[in-house]
Formats: C-alpha cells, structure tokens, sequence
C-alpha cells in the first residue's frame, strides 16, 4: 500500500514537474518574441519619396460660395514607399497625403490600400488633386513663381500592421513631413528634406 501510494505521489510530482517546465518553455518562447518585437524586429519609420510628378487635368468652376471661380489640378505624383523592418508592414484602410503651401492646404491625395514586405521597396503612382484656387488667391505665389522656385510642404499618414515571424501583429501609424522646393521652369524637385515618425 506504501509503496502504491509512493508510486502514486510520485507519478503526481512528475506530472507537475512536466507541467510546470512546459509552462516555463512557453513563457519563454513569448518573451523572446516579445524581445524580438521591440528590438530587433520594433517597427521604424517607413520611408516616403517622391520620384518625380507632373501636372494632369486643370479644371475651372464656379466657387461653393458663388463668388468667382475654383482650379482645381491633379498632380500625378510617382511615390516610392520603403520598409525598412525586418517585418512585413500592410495598411489595408490606405493613407492620406496633404500639400501645405505658407501654412494653408493646397492639395490632398489618397493613398491606396497595400502591403510592403519586410525590407522592401513598393513604387505607386498618386494622384494629388491640387487645390490651385487656393495658390491663386495667395500673393505670395506670383512672387515665388517669377523667383523660379516653389516651396511647398507635404504630409503623409499611413496606418498599418507591422507582422512578426507570422505571429506578432503590432499596430503602427508611420508619419512622413517634408520641406519640397520645386523647380518651376523644370516642373521637377528641387531640394526635399523629410522628417519621419512612427507611432506603435
């Protein structure tokens, strides 16, 4: 009876040791990827540059206010995306794109829905609807035509995934700003200057 209740206790204690290293495995399985996930694999800024653009369609209308009249142009903008993870990065809702010029928004895009992988590069073409009534009205902008160069600045906001090893999903919103001088007579970029951010 002793020795069945021996054998009993100790089958008991082996199961529990067998347990308890399997629960210690797998919590050390989840912070090694926890680890990876905020350092080797923590997600960085991607990288937005603009290639090259020109000028579309220039439309005129009637002011939503009734009182003189909108141009409205499109800009085809050639934009290249880097990931610089060493981890997939999708945005399935897009991002958005604004051009600022002295302050004021001049132009907005939409920035289709994708999927870039890890450490790589995804070229697209965007299509900027340029808010050219706007330049227009500004005064400044004559000035800065006539000096053959345009400054402008630019925003971009993309909201996506960052995947690890197939199995951690971390939530990032990657921020790019940039200071763009455009050659007027070229209608080509100047000079860009772009400071990025990333939110996880």
């Amino acid at each position: 009876m002793n020795v069945l209740k021996r054998i009993t206790a100790g089958g008991r204690r082996r199961r529990i040791c067998i347990a308890v290293a399997v629960a210690a495995t797998l919590v050390a399985i989840a912070l090694v990827f926890v680890v990876l996930g905020f350092t080797v694999f923590r997600p960085r800024h991607a990288i937005a540059t603009i290639n090259s653009f020109f000028l579309g369609v220039v439309q005129a209308g009637n002011s939503s206010f009734g009182i003189g009249v909108d141009v409205n142009a499109t800009l085809l903008v050639d934009l290249s995306v880097t990931n610089p993870n060493r981890a997939s990065f999708s945005y399935p809702r897009g991002g958005t794109a604004e051009l600022f010029y002295r302050g004021n928004v001049a132009g907005v895009a939409a920035i289709p829905p994708g999927a870039i992988g890890a450490r790589e590069t995804l070229r697209m073409n965007v299509t900027l609807t340029v808010l050219a009534g706007r330049f227009i009205a500004d005064s400044n902008v004559y000035s800065d035509i006539l000096s053959g160069s345009l400054a402008v600045n630019t925003f971009t906001r993309i909201a996506g995934k960052v995947t690890v090893l197939g199995l951690l999903k971390l939530r990032t919103v990657a921020y790019t700003t940039c200071d763009v001088v455009v050659n007027v007579t070229s209608r080509s970029i100047s000079s860009t200057s772009c400071k990025y951010r990333t939110k996880v």
